[in-house]
């Protein structure tokens, strides 16, 4: 049996025995909230009495908010303090809790818990470890409430999303806990608070990330088009500074997608990854693997096409050789086909390149390549863009600078010739650009990790990009969730139940 069903099974009881408990009878929760209620009819009642502006619209509606605020306020603090009795004797002697025994104290104790409505009171019973092993005492109540460092599970999410939001700072998130919640915290309290909140949704993050994806192709597949859905899979890098000792460091950050397009070639929706500097991305690669698997495992239906769209970098490219390229489904042992994308702007970027070489900087030189950026999207456009390049290159005498740019764009284009066929990808729904990547780094982390004056240690960024992900991914309420879910019980001995309360509960 856990605390929470003998606080049940007590509760019942009270309800049909009498009792010498201290504990205020259900009856007083009218007389608890009357003196709020009062003054929230009060203030209505007045607005009617005045005369009407926009002035006193306004009035009405922030002091109602606050009476109403008040009134959650003791609302919770009357509840939360009816779960445990104040007769201390009707409580269990003895819990046990992670393996271990805990016996009761004597006396209920205070503790000031932030809810949304602000602080209020929480009276609990502590257990004190039976054998003095030196453990904590635990409150089997605020376990059971799932509080977390002073604060209900409500105020926690809303302070870890705030902390997410993009273009948030911790100023701004103790500011709007002030003033939406009534709540004076620290800088040292929100980020205890966001930690342990970064921590546990990040445990739920994968489950939750699979059944999104999962979600997302059941309605790709039921959509209208003449396509198959297409998982799109990217990822890329982008620069962070880290503090050292006497300054600091730039190192390259990595941020993941999964795509989901429809039949008719149009997004459905994104997951994204994205971690810390780390050498060769390691993390990322076997957290994006582990997401693959497990939705390609679970997906019943005929595969959807899977593409790979990313530019030529170094951590992308090896991924492609190690991993997709070698993968075989989880189920069938079938190898897959993965259809390698370099993007469609990188490879832009070296026509440009080309042309600065051959044409400098004038109107020549943005004619051709405006030109052949429309080739390359063309059937066999890749080889007709290689070969436009190397006939002009024939007819310049290039000096050795330009020659070496110029041999440095033509291979860049040359290497990777059969992950450009632009036209046929666009023929079967592919996308020919890693845009919905691209975006990631600049929502992921631009947007909340580089505003003006931030620096980040490894621990504090990669808290906050937990949260990002799990926000941007639309899994947000799916984890928290699974958090609250996750509240380990604190047992009470069967045979610590008085026979005779028993014996009520079943009458």
């Amino acid at each position: 049996m856990t605390y929470s069903m003998y606080l049940c099974l007590t509760a019942a009881t009270l309800g049909c025995t009498e009792c010498g408990s201290e504990a205020a009878p259900p009856s007083d929760l009218p007389g608890t909230l009357e003196p709020v209620l009062q003054r929230i009819r009060h203030l209505l009642e007045e607005f009617g009495r005045q005369p009407i502006s926009p002035q006193a619209a306004f009035d009405l509606e922030h002091r109602l908010q606050g009476e109403l605020r008040e009134l959650g306020q003791v609302g919770v603090e009357w509840a939360f303090n009816q779960i445990e009795s104040k007769q201390v004797s009707e409580l269990p002697a003895h819990v046990e809790f992670e393996g271990l025994s805990y016996t009761r104290v004597r006396r209920q104790t205070p503790e000031e818990v932030a809810t949304t409505f602000g602080k209020v009171r929480l009276w609990r019973i502590g257990y004190r470890p039976t054998n003095k092993t030196g453990d904590p005492t635990i409150f089997p109540l605020r376990q059971h409430l799932g509080i977390v460092a002073g604060a209900t599970p409500a105020l926690a999410e809303r302070a870890a999303r705030y902390q997410a939001e993009a273009g948030a700072t911790q100023r701004r998130t103790l500011q709007r806990l002030k003033q939406e919640h009534g709540v004076a915290w620290g800088v040292k309290k929100l980020r205890q608070v966001t930690g342990f909140v970064a921590s546990a949704m990040t445990e739920q993050r994968h489950d939750a990330q699979v059944e999104q994806l999962l979600r997302w192709l059941e309605q790709a597949w039921q959509g209208k088009g003449k396509h198959k859905p297409v998982l799109s899979v990217g990822r890329d890098g982008i620069c962070i500074g880290v503090p050292v000792r006497g300054g600091t460091i730039y190192e390259v950050a990595s941020a993941g997608t999964v795509t989901v397009l429809d039949r008719r070639g149009e997004r459905v929706g994104t997951v994204y990854l994205a971690f810390m500097p780390e050498s060769k991305q390691g993390t990322m690669s076997e957290q994006m693997t582990r997401l693959l698997q497990d939705v390609l495992q679970r997906w019943q239906r005929p595969l959807p096409r899977l593409c790979y769209v990313t530019d030529a970098g170094d951590n992308e490219t090896a991924y492609y050789q190690t991993v997709l390229r070698r993968m075989r489904h989880p189920r069938t042992e079938e190898k897959l086909e993965w259809i390698r994308v370099v993007d469609y702007y990188h490879a832009s970027e070296r026509i440009w390149s080309l042309a600065e070489t051959l044409f400098g900087t004038g109107p020549a030189a943005r004619t051709w390549a405006r030109r052949m950026q429309k080739l390359l999207k063309k059937p066999n456009g890749i080889r007709r863009v290689l070969n436009s390049a190397a006939v002009l290159r024939s007819r310049h005498q290039l000096k050795r600078t330009k020659e070496q740019e110029f041999a440095k764009a033509y291979n860049y284009l040359r290497e990777r010739t059969k992950y450009m066929h632009y036209a046929a990808y666009k023929r079967v729904g592919i996308p020919c650009g890693s845009g919905v990547t691209e975006a990631a780094c600049k929502t992921i982390y631009t947007q909340r990790l580089k505003l003006s004056g931030m620096r980040w240690k490894r621990a504090g960024a990669q808290t906050i990009l937990d949260l990002r992900v799990l926000l941007l991914s639309g899994v947000w309420a799916a984890a928290y969730q699974g958090v609250l879910n996750q509240v380990e019980a604190v047992k009470v001995p069967t045979y610590d139940m008085p026979a005779e309360k028993t014996l009520e509960v079943a009458a």
